[in-house]
Formats: C-alpha cells, sequence, structure tokens
C-alpha cells in the first residue's frame, strides 16, 4: 500500500521489484504490483503505459540518478580522466540493490521488440557520465564518446551479471583492461596522424567530420536518446 508520502510511480517501482525476480519483467509483475499499491489500475496504466517494460526503464534510470549523485560526492580533482570514466561505470553498477533485476532486464532487452529501448538506456547512460564528466564536445566526438562508452558500459555489466568475485573485483578489472583497449586505439589514432601518408587524409576526414554537430532538441522516439546539450 502506497503511504502518503510515496508518489504512486515510485511506489509502483519499488513494489515490482518484490516480483520480477520470480516472474521478471512482466505483465503478471506488473498487475502484482498494482495490488501490492492498491494503486488503481487506470493511475498505474496512466504512469506506465507499456507496463512492466516502462518500469523496466524506469528502473534502469533511476540506477542512471543514483550513479550521477554519488560522482558529485567524488573529489575527483587528482584522478585521471579514464579513471574518473571507470569510476562512474563502478559507481553505476554498484547503484544496483538488486543483480536479478538487471539480469532480468537484460533477457527483456534482449528481446527484438525491446532491443531499441535497451539501445535507448545505454545511450543514456553513457550520456549522463560524460555528462556528469563535464563533456564540452560539440562535433563528431559527442557520438563517438557516448558510442564508445556504450560498448564499455554494455559489456562490464555482462561480464558482472556473471561474476562471483569477492567484492565483484574480477569486474573491476575487466572495466579498466576495457578502457584501457579505448585507450590504445585513441593512441593509434595519434599516431597515424603524424604519420606522412594517413597524416593528411586523416585531417581532411576530421575536418569534414567536425562539421557533424549534437542534436539541439531532444527525441525520445529515436534510439540513442539523448539531452539537449547547455
Amino acid at each position: 500500500m502506497t503511504s502518503d508520502t510515496t508518489d504512486p510511480a515510485t511506489a509502483l517501482l519499488d513494489a515490482v521489484l518484490m516480483h520480477v525476480p520470480f516472474d521478471g519483467w512482466s505483465e503478471t509483475a506488473f498487475k502484482a504490483a498494482i495490488q501490492d499499491t492498491e494503486l488503481s489500475p487506470v493511475v498505474a496504466r496512466a504512469l506506465f503505459p507499456r507496463g512492466a517494460l516502462d518500469l523496466a526503464a524506469a528502473f534502469h534510470r533511476r540506477g542512471d540518478d543514483m550513479m550521477v549523485a554519488a560522482l558529485a560526492e567524488r573529489d575527483m580533482t587528482d584522478m585521471r580522466f579514464r579513471d574518473k570514466v571507470a569510476l562512474a561505470v563502478r559507481l553505476r553498477l554498484e547503484a544496483v540493490d538488486d543483480k536479478e533485476a538487471v539480469r532480468r532486464g537484460a533477457t527483456l532487452f534482449a528481446l527484438p521488440m525491446h532491443a531499441v529501448e535497451g539501445t535507448k538506456l545505454i545511450w543514456g547512460t553513457a550520456d549522463r557520465i560524460w555528462d556528469a564528466l563535464g563533456d564540452t564536445s560539440r562535433d563528431i566526438n559527442w557520438y563517438t564518446k557516448r558510442g564508445t562508452l556504450s560498448g564499455v558500459y554494455s559489456s562490464t555489466v555482462l561480464y558482472w551479471l556473471g561474476d562471483d568475485s569477492v567484492d565483484h573485483q574480477a569486474t573491476w578489472s575487466f572495466l579498466d583492461r576495457r578502457i584501457y583497449d579505448v585507450m590504445k586505439i585513441e593512441e593509434v589514432k595519434a599516431r597515424a596522424r603524424k604519420a606522412p601518408g594517413l597524416g593528411p587524409i586523416l585531417s581532411r576526414a576530421e575536418n569534414l567530420m567536425s562539421r557533424v554537430k549534437p542534436p539541439r532538441v531532444r527525441r525520445d522516439d529515436l534510439p540513442g536518446g539523448w539531452t539537449v546539450p547547455r
């Protein structure tokens, strides 16, 4: 039953988490949460029109919010940028209290009909991380940074789901290796720019790509949702 101080959306999300380990992010879990909170089905459907799918998305975004809040409390003054990124991903995973809810969500968003939604959520997490770390890129790098981090984050989540090491130490080592690999790619690109044959070609390509700008209007109907640049 909802309390006077809990908004219905939060109450419904909290309630469904009790059923997800058994029923997944399903209509059965959605209806059970409605019954637990004693909300009107009409109100519940108005808040989450797609039922459990919208609740799963809300659960993911709640984790993003917690990660951003945790990052804001950290002093990262003397940290290397790659370590800041690793910290953000780690805090995002540590924000999860229920690994089974994430596992069930990964199964849900792996389905072809929900794959676009899953892609939007992962991109959204990468976007929140870059924004929280003060990214100011306004060219093709805006996309490549988020695309690369989306790959790092999603692969780390899958590794984390199967990790039974103490304090998930194996996951953090895996995360460090993935970020190291990304940094090596950037080093190779930097050396290529200095190569007599490739340098001019890359410069022209980068000049062309510099004309690509991040979106100025938020679109929620496309994969890879984004926030309005400030």
